[in-house]
């Protein structure tokens, strides 16, 4: 576990870049506390003059520019914090949203989608103000309470010993209890992340839970994940009352004590009393830095930890951005010469030697029982598994010399979960092209049969796309029309039929083949219907491509091929 100065060194690296504003925050700060630091010496010259019998028109007027000046100083200083906080936050999430999008697809992937969100929003509340106000607040704490003891020790040194001696017990007492309090706050944050990954799932899956009558089970399971965020956010508190306890209890006894030792020295003709009555000022207006001191300890150990685990999102590899300079894709089609991969060092090979041509035009099929590594063919075509072995080319060019971004600039991918796209049906057709004309869209829309849909729609295009808005089949048609408006060299289908009806089908498929006509069609197929009339079958098993050829040939030379036939079933509405 890295150390506290390490930890420290991740939450200051999200405010360095704005050390110029926290410096003038700093110093604004200071000057509002000499503010508060120099009233108690005015007003022991207030009461010094009425004891001579002089005017106090004078001391009353510095004291109320003291109170106008500081008032004013501090609301330009919080206004600059607010702010501060604000832009470390800005700067923290849009990091981070960098890093998901340009991160490498499957290492996301296995994080939970509910963790990354947590990271993204609560954690990055908990952080601002412990890399903006509370590194002031520490600061500007810490050299007042240094300035209240000079001071104090200026008016009467008896007085001060005895105040010090206080400030240092509660000072060890704090040291001892700020590790404790760091950890139960950092498991309170770990909890709520899970609360967070629950509460994600559970939504998601919302029909599953309900059709199994599993709603119970899950607000048990969803119960338990906050019962123990409850518990390690009590024990925090807990800690930190402790923490505050002490700090009141410990200058509250000070006080006591110079109170009666002043009350003592004045009787005895040792002090004025308008130097017990500032001393005791001095003492009243302790509390302030040491609850500031322990206020803001308190935010910087919880945003500490948040600081760290929104670090942890720099631990994702990220793609490359740029391919060999000057590198293009030169000819058309993908091809995959003996290519292997697998998921992790451990796993498996999901491709074990595959070869596959996929021409400038025409329409490729793959088929083969599940876990076959049909959509692992897709996913290193997508770039999203890189091969450990072989070779990858886009036309003539190896993948090697190409970005990720090159290579899916040509590429339109249609997934077979279909996930919507966060906004309207018109922005989830133009997410791939968003310069589309309308004529595009409305040619595509007809020729998927999803006019008719859009037309009886309120909003039409502007209809929010969401799982309710629509059918999963018409979801999927969206999808496969989004993908044809990209007008792509190489099109790759997973499924792309699995929740249509029949005559959809049938204009998907004709959508399909007029696409194969003028680029490349890489499908995963299920239906019998989908496979007849590619131009080339694949049947893979076990990671390997096991036969290939037409239908007609496979149906002579492949048992596995048979087998897969006679369990497909062409749908008829």
């Amino acid at each position: 576990m890295a150390g506290p100065r390490s930890r420290f060194s991740v939450l200051w690296s999200f405010a360095r870049p704005h050390r110029a504003t926290l410096f003038v925050a700093l110093a604004l700060g200071l000057f509002a506390s000499g503010m508060e630091l120099a009233t108690p010496l005015v007003t022991k010259w207030v009461l010094d003059t009425l004891a001579a019998g002089g005017s106090i028109t004078g001391p009353v007027s510095a004291l109320l520019g003291l109170l106008v000046v500081g008032a004013v100083i501090s609301w330009r200083q919080w206004i600059l914090l607010g702010t501060l906080a604000e832009d470390i936050v800005f700067d923290a999430r849009r990091h981070m949203i960098g890093r998901f999008l340009s991160a490498k697809v499957l290492p996301l992937l296995r994080r939970p989608t509910g963790e990354l969100v947590t990271r993204m929003t609560s954690d990055s509340v908990l952080m601002r103000e412990a890399a903006s106000s509370s590194l002031v607040g520490l600061v500007n704490g810490s050299i007042v309470l240094v300035g209240t003891l000079v001071l104090m020790a200026v008016l009467d040194l008896v007085l001060f010993a005895a105040t010090l001696a206080a400030v240092l017990v509660v000072a060890v007492l704090f040291g001892l209890l700020m590790p404790a309090i760091a950890k139960a706050q950092e498991q309170a944050q770990g909890a709520l992340a899970d609360l967070g990954v629950g509460t994600e799932g559970t939504l998601r899956a919302i029909k599953t839970v309900k059709a199994a009558g599993a709603e119970e089970r899950q607000r048990e399971r969803l119960f338990d994940d906050a019962r123990r965020a409850r518990e390690h956010g009590v024990r925090a508190v807990r800690r930190e009352v402790v923490a505050w306890t002490i700090a009141w209890t410990g200058i509250q006894a000070a006080i006591i004590v110079i109170l009666a030792l002043g009350a003592a020295r004045v009787a005895a003709g040792e002090m004025a009393v308008s130097t017990l009555v500032a001393f005791l000022l001095y003492a009243f207006g302790f509390m302030g830095p040491i609850t500031e001191l322990s206020q803001n300890m308190t935010a910087l150990q919880a945003g500490i930890a948040a600081a760290g685990r929104i670090r942890e999102i720099d631990e994702l590899e990220s793609e490359p951005r740029s391919g060999v300079i000057g590198a293009e894709p030169s000819g058309g089609g993908i091809a995959l010469r003996d290519v292997r991969a697998r998921y992790g060092a451990d796993a498996d090979p999901a491709l074990d030697g595959v070869s596959i041509e996929v021409p400038e035009r025409g329409h490729i099929a793959l088929v083969g029982p599940s876990g076959a590594g049909k959509t692992s063919v897709l996913s290193t075509v997508l770039g999203f598994l890189e091969p450990e072995d072989g070779d990858l080319r886009m036309g003539d060019t190896p993948y090697g010399s190409l970005s990720p971004a090159q290579v899916r600039s040509r590429i339109a991918y249609v997934e077979q979960e279909t996930p919507v796209v966060p906004g309207t049906i018109g922005e989830n057709l133009r997410f791939v092209n968003p310069e589309a004309s309308d004529q595009a869209v409305d040619r595509v829309l007809a020729e998927l049969r999803l006019d008719e849909l859009i037309e009886q729609l309120p909003d039409g295009l502007d209809t929010p796309l969401t799982d309710t808005s629509v059918s999963g089949g018409q979801r999927q048609r969206i999808a496969v029309a989004r993908a044809l408006l990209a007008d792509p060299e190489v099109l790759l289908l997973d499924e792309a039929t699995a929740q249509v009806d029949g005559i959809t089908e049938a204009a998907i498929h004709r959508a399909i083949r007029r696409q194969a006509e003028r680029g490349a069609v890489l499908t995963i197929a299920h239906r019998l219907s989908t496979v007849v009339d590619a131009d080339e079958i694949i049947v893979m098993e076990h990671g390997r491509v096991a036969a290939r050829g037409s239908h007609e040939t496979l149906l002579q030379t492949s048992d596995l091929y048979r087998q897969l036939v006679a369990a497909l079933v062409v749908p008829t509405g």
